[in-house]
């Protein structure tokens, strides 16, 4: 059994291994524009939130709801983003750059608590609809429209990259579409006096956060979940690895997100008899950076040896000792014999 090297690539690439995946010197401006939109949706909340009461329109204080999950989002953004931004120590080795994904999960799942609620009172005034003042619910609407595009064009400056930021982004791109929804509301309660117009309204705008809250539940479960980031296959990878020269099998392989943006892979590779291993380990990391991006690497490299048993099956103690690891994780990709 030769040498074993572990090499993390991502450390080449800048202080701390994190500067090629980072943006600090934009993170305060990026706080900026979050905390100006924050400030944009808060005061038309508590506008909006007293409008809707006064003119009974259900579809008013749906859109106040939605927008207070996207307040609540951005807020979780920003301090998300504070604790991120924490150096690495201790226990914690990758810092807290997935807290981030936590609050990703806890807005998605708060949007889809309001939605259910949203949705109950809807079918309820759908039975029993209640009067509704259409020129304040259509005043109300557009003043919503302009607020949201303002607050959109806010989020559309900071950096999309991040699960928060993006989906802080989508929220408020929804917003407006169930603004606009609202207002075409509105213009039908004034004109024909078709009150459940406002409800149905509602109901699209239960759509929107249902949709919404799936796709942050669904995109940070997988970051927690340690899948594969979306566009990487680690078996088409696997393969690609095991064909390079002198590489005899990988194994262990597992490529993963520590964050938004922050794709990592590990890797066990035996070398054929004779290779070089260290030559092995600097191709490789070139291969995984050109071809899928991947600077957080960490390739662990052996050479090959002669027992018949394939690697990760358990050595018995009296045959010597126990091969790299017990239990293989995940399947073992062999590479072509190469001639020497």
């Amino acid at each position: 059994m030769g040498q074993a090297h572990t090499h993390d690539h991502g450390h080449q690439h800048g202080t701390g291994g994190h500067a090629g995946h980072s943006h600090g010197v934009s993170a305060d401006a990026d706080r900026r524009w979050l905390s100006l939109a924050l400030v944009l949706i808060g005061v038309f909340i508590c506008v909006e939130t007293a409008i809707a009461f006064m003119a009974g329109s259900l579809a008013l204080l749906s859109d106040a709801v939605h927008m207070l999950t996207d307040a609540f989002s951005i807020v979780l953004a920003l301090v998300a983003m504070r604790l991120a931004a924490r150096p690495a120590k201790g226990t914690y080795t990758f810092g807290l750059k997935r807290v981030e994904i936590l609050s990703a999960q806890a807005n998605g799942l708060t949007l889809l608590l309001a939605a259910a609620w949203l949705g109950y009172e809807a079918v309820t005034r759908l039975l029993h609809p209640p009067e509704v003042t259409g020129w304040m619910v259509l005043a109300t609407a557009l003043s919503g429209v302009a607020v949201n595009l303002a607050a959109t064009w806010c989020l559309s400056r900071a950096n999309r990259a991040s699960l928060n930021v993006e989906g802080a982004y989508q929220h408020i791109l929804n917003d407006l579409y169930a603004f606009i929804g609202t207002a075409v509301a509105g213009v039908v309660v004034m004109t024909t006096g078709f009150a459940r117009a406002d409800t149905i309204a509602t109901l699209f705008v239960v759509v929107l956060m249902v949709k919404a809250g799936c796709g942050l539940l669904r995109d940070s479960g997988r970051i927690l979940l340690e899948a594969a980031p979306a566009g990487l296959d680690p078996d088409a990878i696997g393969g690609r690895l095991a064909a390079s020269p002198a590489v005899a099998e990988v194994h262990d392989l597992h490529v993963w997100t520590i964050t938004s943006g922050e794709p990592a892979l590990s890797a066990h590779v035996v070398v054929e008899p004779g290779g070089d291993c260290h030559a092995v380990r600097r191709d490789l990391d070139e291969l995984l950076v050109h071809e899928y991006g991947l600077t957080h690497t960490t390739l662990q490299i052996d050479h090959e040896d002669h027992d018949p048993r394939p690697l990760g099956e358990p050595v018995p103690a009296a045959s010597g000792p126990t091969r790299h690891c017990a239990h293989g994780h995940g399947p073992t990709h062999r590479g072509m014999p190469h001639p020497h």
